[in-house]
């Protein structure tokens, strides 16, 4: 047992994998990256085509946010936030309030605690007045059980269903509820990424933010893979003029750096935990790492970068590119920089999209499907060469696999 993979196979236990196929195949072993580009041990090159599960933004090793990480462990790596503060937090928080609208700033780790604590921050704030959640079919929004309550995908939460609390699940804005005792309404604004990459109808996040008005419900935006940049705007409400009651980020947050998620929420929902200390307000939740210095650092150098590279402006061509290369294939979804590449009715156990997939790793290029669909969203670094390169993988692948 001498190579890294035989020890990987040995020793370790893959997320989201069926470890009894991983055993039979050779692993991609990633050693090193740069840009849009990854390198592994045997020293082949792939394009980065899915941004590392979403979170990658300006490409890997971004020489502002690799300085920035480096100066910050000059410093300090870690100190606790429970009884302490410490400098790149409060500058983070403070430029976050600025981008979204919303006053007041949590930290967690990653998007499933982001919006755990978005859910437990609507429960409480409503003090058993109301306690029902509202969450729409075919949602993700994450793996720990309150996240998994809220989720909608019956392949990843049905086995866990005995845990979790019960929420009235719709399809549409048709089929909301009563709303007087809903403490609030979950969605991932303007698409949904777990689900196939499905976009909603425009105006339905207007008109939810306006049901939540009329309702008295808490409306909780789920941003951790539309935030920074990825629907063509800094996030997905921008696009119908929208301020939810509660916003979870993460994903991109740190350029894809570093683990760390924001839950952003109003004064209103802050000022309902203050009390005195006898009256156990106290929003009950933390971790160990909350605040942690180098991602708030490395945080900071994303949104830097954002404002000095005019990425936002930069990625427009980029994103009509994307809906160029798009056009070719039979049936595609498109939201700014996310492109989704549907390849047919295929049973789930037919492996079709692990199957294209795997046959663009040969060529050179690293996504991962969501069942039939592949998804395309590269970093915003991304040459038109190399986008030209991975729409000829996933042509070729397809041919191949599908015929």
């Amino acid at each position: 047992m001498d190579s890294l993979a035989d020890r990987d196979r040995h020793y370790i236990w893959h997320p989201f994998t069926q470890m009894k196929d991983w055993m039979v195949v050779e692993p991609v072993i990633i050693e090193s990256g740069n840009g849009a580009v990854l390198r592994d041990i045997d020293g082949k090159e792939y394009i980065d085509a899915n941004s590392s599960i979403w979170t990658n933004l300006h490409g890997h090793r971004h020489p502002r946010i690799t300085q920035a990480i480096k100066e910050q462990l000059d410093r300090i790596a870690h100190s606790s936030f429970l009884g302490l503060s410490n400098v790149p937090a409060i500058e983070l928080a403070e430029k976050l309030v600025a981008l979204t609208g919303l006053p007041r700033v949590f930290y967690s780790d990653d998007g499933s605690t982001a919006m755990e604590v978005a859910i437990k921050m609507a429960l409480q704030f409503w003090r058993g007045k109301r306690t029902k959640f509202v969450a729409f079919t075919d949602a993700y929004h994450g793996d720990t059980m309150g996240a998994v309550s809220i989720g909608g995908i019956k392949l990843f939460h049905e086995t866990f269903q005995p845990l979790t609390f019960p929420v009235t699940r719709v399809s549409r804005l048709e089929d909301l509820p009563a709303g007087e005792d809903v403490a609030a309404v979950c969605i991932e604004p303007v698409i949904q990424g777990a689900a196939g990459m499905r976009l909603w109808p425009v105006g339905m996040l207007r008109e939810l933010r306006a049901w939540c008005d009329r309702s008295g419900a808490l409306l909780i935006a789920d941003e951790v893979m539309t935030g920074f940049g990825r629907t063509g705007k800094m996030f997905a409400c921008e696009h119908e003029g929208v301020r939810p009651d509660l916003m979870a980020l993460a994903k991109g947050l740190t350029g894809g750096y570093l683990p760390l998620a924001a839950t952003l929420a109003t004064e209103e929902i802050f000022s309902a935990f203050l009390g005195e200390y006898a009256e156990f307000k106290t929003f009950f939740h933390g971790h160990s790492y909350t605040g942690n210095q180098l991602g708030c650092a490395a945080a900071l150098a994303n949104l830097r970068v954002f404002e000095e590279e005019r990425t936002l402006e930069n990625l427009k061509p980029k994103i009509q590119d994307l809906k160029s290369h798009l056009s070719e294939f039979p049936v595609t979804r498109q939201c700014g920089f996310i492109g989704a590449v549907e390849l047919g009715a295929y049973r789930l156990e037919e492996q079709m999209g692990i199957k294209v997939c795997r046959a663009m790793a040969e060529r050179g290029v690293l996504t991962r499907p969501i069942g039939n669909v592949i998804v395309i969203m590269p970093p915003y670094c991304i040459t038109g060469e190399q986008l030209t390169q991975i729409f000829r993988a996933l042509a070729e692948s397809i041919e191949t696999v599908v015929g």
